[in-house]
């Protein structure tokens, strides 16, 4: 299955370059608190399972051989966990990103107060 995204294209900052890494996280790990990153990014689950959560969406589990976007920019990254509690769990990201700048930004307190209403929780 191919799935298209033709909007994700323009969101790739002018000059960026590219970067793969591979995220481990132990079992239960929360993963990094809230941030987002200087660019749009692709993934896919090696191993285990992801609590995967971005601003304006529903958490949702990934699973291994399951792909992912993130717009980065302005959106924040809530959760990346693993979802396994006794699994190592894993994935792989392409970012598309300024050169030199970091890979993720911490949101503070005040900013996720200020738009706690564009977070979506599950019923």
């Amino acid at each position: 299955m191919i799935t298209t995204l033709p909007e994700a294209a323009a969101r790739i900052p002018v000059g960026a370059e590219a970067r793969t890494i591979r995220v481990t996280l132990s079992p239960g790990d929360p993963g990094a608190p809230p941030h987002r990153h200087p660019g749009p990014l692709f993934g896919y689950v090696t191993q285990g399972e992801i609590l995967f959560e971005l601003e304006g969406q529903p958490p949702r589990v990934l699973k291994a051989g399951d792909a992912l976007f993130e717009p980065g920019g302005d959106v924040i990254h809530y959760q990346g966990a693993n979802n396994l509690p006794d699994a190592q769990s894993q994935l792989v990201v392409t970012m598309f990103a300024p050169p030199g700048t970091p890979v993720l930004t911490v949101v503070s307190a005040e900013e996720l107060a200020e738009r706690r209403h564009l977070r979506v929780t599950q019923p």
